[in-house]
């Protein structure tokens, strides 16, 4: 009998495998091909245009530590990140917790508020850079209108020609578009919450601060996580919201790894040290999506015991 469910399983298990393969197959195509074949051309120096390719090893790497536009564009990118991904998640814990006292009342059907929420998230991003670079405007921007209108200033701001102002500028709208993401995912969490417990929690007397610090969060903390690790694999990759806006600048200010690493590859044409930037992109948010997922895995443990 165990050597015959022995076999089932192991047969099961092969099936299994099978069925996996093709997916499996399809993964490393289009994901760890190109990931090897980058990491393999950041081994070279290879400039096309004067017919230069020849392996250099690690020296592009060693290039890379002595860089200093490198070590601007990282600080830039992990403070978009931090900013933008810590604004996200306040502002999708307050759009989520508003869905969720919406589908407990009846004044407001959920599923109108639901689309209208989201729908930043669904227009593209490019789109919303040249929208909200208009809102930005020195001269005809709507920012500058109200706040002229309000009195908060006397001449227009330039808000994209100013270092300190550009990389809020690009978080602020950032942060519009993605964060009905979180709110979306946060809410599904919310919904999972058994009513039992904000029920008994009410008996015992616990408010609504109390019932949130100590029910919702504890128990949305894998969703936190998952949104944490979406969002800052996004951030840290961020492209075309701050290209459109800024070009990286003014004076390079608002430049982000893959910015830095997009001028580098198509507009100096150097293949080998683009490929270096590409890769360290990679390891930077690969570092980060393994310590989410630590924090997480501890985080389980703990509740499991």
């Amino acid at each position: 009998m165990t050597m015959l469910s022995a076999r089932t399983r192991l047969a099961d298990s092969t099936w299994g495998y099978l069925f996996a393969a093709p997916a499996l197959s399809l993964i490393g195509l289009l994901a760890l091909v190109p990931i090897l074949g980058a990491l393999w051309l950041s081994l070279h120096r290879r400039l096309p245009i004067f017919g230069i390719d020849e392996f250099v090893g690690t020296l592009n790497y060693a290039r890379l530590w002595s860089d200093e536009r490198f070590w601007a564009a990282t600080r830039t990118t992990l403070y978009f990140t931090g900013l933008s991904v810590t604004l996200e998640l306040g502002l999708g814990f307050v759009l989520a917790l508003l869905l969720s006292h919406m589908t407990s009342s009846t004044q407001v059907a959920p599923r109108w508020v639901q689309v209208v929420i989201v729908i930043p998230w669904a227009v593209p991003t490019v789109v919303s850079a040249q929208m909200w670079g208009w809102l930005y405007h020195s001269e005809y921007g709507l920012l500058n209108y109200l706040f002229a209108a309000g009195g908060i200033v006397s001449e227009p701001v330039d808000w994209l020609s100013d270092p300190t102002w550009a990389i809020h500028a690009a978080v602020l709208m950032d942060v519009w578009k993605t964060a009905p993401f979180a709110a979306l995912l946060l809410f599904a969490g919310m919904t999972a919450i058994p009513p039992d417990l904000y029920q008994a929690a009410r008996v015992d007397g616990a408010g609504a601060w109390a019932q949130f610090r100590l029910i919702t969060l504890p128990l949305l903390l894998p969703v936190v996580m998952i949104v944490l690790v979406f969002r800052t694999m996004d951030a840290v990759r961020v492209f075309d919201a701050v290209y459109v806006l800024t070009g990286g600048g003014p004076g390079n200010s608002t430049e982000t790894l893959s910015i830095y690493a997009y001028k580098v590859l198509f507009q100096t044409l150097q293949f080998g040290y683009g490929s270096t930037l590409a890769t360290a992109i990679f390891l930077i948010v690969a570092g980060l999506t393994a310590v989410y997922l630590l924090l997480l895995r501890r985080h389980l443990r703990g509740g499991s015991e």
